[in-house]
């Protein structure tokens, strides 16, 4: 049974690696509110100084330690380890405390709020227990600084995603020196536990208690009971901190309190932190027993469906290094040709319920792209009124035969403006066809390797989105280049010698037209009537 907790450490390792937590693994969850002393308490059961110390809320994420117990005849020396970086040994635990800092920092930002993404360490020393502990924010009501608004709201939700669950042993801290009954911890507690029957109630500063007072029917647990009970402990004091007093002498002086005071001098020897390391010890190996089968239950299942899943990938294995790096370009290879085939049209595995790749794009361009332009009037949004201010304005106080050019070119470029808006509308309806031609150029071969995928699918991404925007700056200058040079000497361009000489020529052909019929008037008199009529309405 010895072997229980480090088998399920190794549990948690892969479960942490592979970021899956579908298995509830057996824990200590420590819960207290700010200044109740929890993190002397974890530091006195580690032996060592390795915390953030300060004010308000130094704990803001949590912290997942494992104290792995190494025999005392090894030459293994005492150091601690980071899942974050697992080929860095820190034998100075006053190092552990200013990378714990500088990890906090890097997630939850300067601004003192707190995040849901855990520290994961782990401690090997000849004197721990094997044990595997949660440190969390403390219980807080009042954001200080600049805290977030809704801090307590947020504390509360991320300890009880941990103590909510069954398979987490609560370590509730209170102080002796607050009513218990207001303990926060235990508040929290009892909602998931009402049976307190996986709650461990530690009772710190019990040597700051007024004169005349003690807390020896809370230990008993006559004013709340436990099934797990309640340990009283005694923290270093400030002052010790600030003196740099080793907390091995501050555990003999808690042992000698214990010892000497008149009320709990007959329950010593269960009272202080070496007897709840050993109590935790024992509850958390218990715990795990009783929860053993189920894990393994679920744990086989896990596996199950993992092989399962594993052989729809096919045969996986890479053994050297130079082979990985070949495979690894030959995929990028398949991804590069899968979509310039599905630009080409080229691609076996094209859908024939709708259009897409190259084709899709042929649609927008000729079809949408078409539609919009022709949808566009040119003299849309233009009225008479508009057109004879303009000539009005660009004359003066003179009077203009002709249309001056100032005022056509007026008109002409909020028209020419118009354009803009459907071909940037074009631009953005090919990049999402693009986007989604890469999404689509799923190989068989990248279902075996999705995060390599998902990391190509994100590279392709970016740089079409950086391209977005410079195509559409393009678009915009071109449209800005139209407005800059109206080309009034374009042969498709009429103007107004050219409209003088239509109109002019549409005159002509109506005289030919009225000197026909009155050719014919004169052949056939009876006409003449139905002459006349044709003939106004030619004149018209």
């Amino acid at each position: 049974m010895n072997d229980l907790i480090p088998l399920v450490n190794k549990l948690q390792d892969v479960f942490n690696t592979v970021g899956n937590d579908q298995i509830d693994l057996p824990q200590i969850v420590v819960v207290g509110s700010q200044s109740s002393g929890k993190s002397s308490v974890l530091e006195n059961i580690v032996g060592r100084d390795f915390l953030p110390r300060g004010s308000g809320i130094v704990t803001r994420r949590p912290l997942v330690f494992q104290l792995v117990n190494i025999p005392q005849d090894s030459l293994t020396q005492e150091y601690a380890e980071f899942l974050h970086i697992p080929d860095k040994r820190f034998t100075d635990l006053r190092d552990v405390r200013a990378e714990i800092e500088k990890e906090t920092l890097r997630i939850a930002g300067s601004n003192k709020g707190i995040s849901r993404v855990p520290i994961h360490l782990k401690i090997y020393s000849t004197e721990v227990l094997n044990l595997t502990l949660v440190d969390l924010p403390g219980l807080t009501k009042i954001p200080i600084g600049d805290q977030p608004t809704d801090i307590e709201k947020q504390t509360r939700q991320l300890i009880f995603e941990y103590i909510a669950k069954p398979n987490s042993v609560i370590l509730a801290v209170s102080p002796a020196n607050v009513d218990i009954v207001n303990s926060e911890s235990l508040k929290a507690a009892r909602e998931v536990d009402p049976d307190g029957t996986r709650t461990v109630g530690v009772i710190t500063k019990i040597d700051l208690m007024d004169a005349g007072t003690n807390a020896l029917d809370i230990l008993a647990g006559r004013v709340i009971h436990l099934k797990l009970g309640f340990i009283g402990v005694v923290n270093r004091s400030q002052q010790d901190n600030v003196a740099n007093i080793a907390i091995s002498k501050s555990l003999e002086r808690e042992s000698e309190f214990f010892k000497s005071h008149p009320a709990y001098k007959n329950i010593a020897d269960r009272c202080g932190t070496a007897y709840l390391a050993k109590t935790l010890n024992h509850i958390l190996v218990k715990h795990i027993r009783e929860k053993l089968p189920d894990m393994k239950t679920k744990l086989n299942t896990l596996i199950g469906q993992t092989l399962q899943e594993l052989n729809t990938y096919g045969d996986t294995s890479l053994s050297q290094t130079a082979n990985q790096g070949v495979f690894v370009l030959n995929l990028l290879t398949k991804f590069s040709n899968s979509f310039i085939s599905s630009i080409d049209g080229t691609s076996p595995e094209f859908s024939t319920s709708e259009l897409s790749g190259g084709a899709r794009i042929y649609y927008i361009f000729n079809n949408i792209f078409g539609a919009a332009l022709d949808s566009i009037s040119p003299g849309g949004n233009l009225t008479l009124q508009d057109i004879r201010t303009a000539i009005r304005n660009s004359t003066g106080p003179r009077a203009s035969l002709f249309v001056p050019e100032i005022a056509f070119e007026l008109l002409v470029k909020p028209q020419i403006k118009r354009l803009e808006h459907p071909s940037l509308r074009c631009v953005e309806l090919a990049y999402e066809e693009l986007i989604k031609m890469c999404h689509n150029s799923n190989d068989k071969e990248f279902r075996k390797y999705p995060k390599l995928y998902a990391k190509i699918i994100e590279v392709v991404s970016d740089l079409l989105r950086e391209r977005l925007e410079p195509t559409s700056n393009y678009v915009e200058s071109l449209i800005s280049i139209e407005m800059a040079y109206i080309n009034t000497n374009h042969p498709d361009f009429i103007g107004g010698s050219g409209a003088l000489a239509a109109l002019e020529q549409k005159t002509h052909k109506k005289k030919r037209d009225l000197e026909r019929l009155k050719r014919v008037s004169v052949m056939f008199p009876s006409l003449s009537s139905r002459n006349s009529l044709i003939t106004s309405c030619l004149l018209d």
